[in-house]
């Protein structure tokens, strides 16, 4: 079944990093991370007066296994922020003969690097502070300790943390659902986004907040959705798809003509009709464009292969932003096995959500 099903809370998950027992997972990363960095490293370099690995890695850890959805943990601050501010440090240790005025401004031409750069990583500062401070052996390397061991660090360090944030889930590098968008390519913004708060919305009060934030604006948008549809919740209840379902559902088969599908769509005064296997078990769903476009072919070569899936236990507060998309019409409402169990379609929503509004009005207005 290759049909998109609702998760709650998907989204809102992905920005809880450590969770109930998220740090034990970031621990054991660490500790991967860490130990072979430094076996690989000290292997490649061999014995020698330079450090096979710094010290800021520690602390490049702690974002990358602890963190991986921060800004400050993505692929590019790891490597370019610390590479960046070792050159920065070497520059300032070169420059300026006073270790003490050389260190401040080391780490304060390491922010100004990784910030015209985009690549804002903390432990950068502590880079450069170690390419001022770190010793003899740190200055004589020169411009040479910036690729070995810091870069070399980073690169095995962040592939470590691609390998084993990918392993146990956490997505990696980050990357935020897709924003909704105008299907229909006119200049309206989405029908989502038309009620509520709005994007723009939130740059305004990120331009007036004026400070960093260790989050992106795409999250702090997915986050403020969650927030919302918990609070319409609270609220007005929740209620599932289950309850307001059609269950008497007319389908079609997979090695069905679509001149019978058609016929059977006109018959019903149908949109759209689930289609199914010999085991009623979901396959997609066809419309009358698929089956205009596709005479002489069987329903299964024309249908839509990627539905929208709910289970029955889904609020329907989670269909809306799908079904108000333009991408969807309708969602397909399927057990644990992909058995077809009814329809809801955006005329469904409207009934239950005018019901809800009526009930409102009837108790504010006994309540008066």
């Amino acid at each position: 079944m290759r049909g998109r099903m609702i998760r709650p809370l998907e989204a809102l998950r992905r920005l809880a990093p450590a969770g109930r027992l998220g740090w034990p997972r970031a621990c054991v990363g660490a500790l991967c991370g860490i130990v072979l960095t430094g076996l690989l490293c000290r292997l490649t370099l061999g014995p020698g007066a330079l450090p096979f690995l710094i010290a800021p890695m520690g602390a490049s850890a702690v974002l990358l296994f602890a963190v991986p959805a921060s800004p400050l943990a993505q692929p590019w601050s790891i490597v370019g922020g610390n590479t960046l501010s070792a050159l920065a440090g070497i520059a300032c240790a070169l420059a300026i003969p006073d270790p003490v005025f050389a260190a401040g401004a080391a780490v304060a031409l390491a922010i100004a690097v990784m910030s015209m750069a985009r690549c804002l990583h903390p432990p950068g500062g502590a880079v450069a502070l170690t390419a001022v401070i770190g010793g003899p052996a740190i200055a004589a390397a020169g411009w040479s300790f910036a690729l070995a061991p810091v870069a070399l660090n980073s690169v095995v360090l962040l592939a470590i943390g691609w390998l084993f944030n990918n392993a146990t889930r956490h997505g990696y590098p980050h990357r935020v659902a897709a924003v909704s968008v105008n299907l229909h390519r006119t200049a309206d913004a989405p029908a989502q986004d038309r009620v509520g708060y709005t994007r723009a919305d939130l740059d305004a009060v990120l331009a007036r907040y004026d400070e960093l934030l260790d989050v992106s604006r795409d999250d702090l948008d997915a986050l403020f959705r969650q927030v919302q549809t918990q609070a319409y919740r609270r609220l007005h209840g929740v209620i599932r798809c289950d309850r307001i379902m059609s269950r008497d559902v007319i389908t079609a088969g997979t090695a069905q003509g679509v001149g019978e599908a058609r016929d059977r769509l006109l018959a019903h005064r149908l949109a759209a009709m689930p289609v199914v296997d010999a085991d009623g078990r979901v396959a997609g769903l066809v419309r009358h464009a698929h089956l205009l476009a596709g005479a002489g072919r069987t329903v299964g070569e024309v249908m839509d292969g990627s539905p929208c899936l709910a289970s029955p236990d889904t609020p329907i507060d989670q269909l809306l932003p799908v079904l108000s998309g333009g991408r969807y019409h309708e969602a397909i409402v399927a057990d644990g096995d992909g058995r077809l169990l009814g329809l809801i379609t955006q005329t469904d929503l409207l009934a239950a959500l005018w019901r809800g509004h009526v009930a409102e009005q009837v108790t504010a207005g006994g309540a008066a």
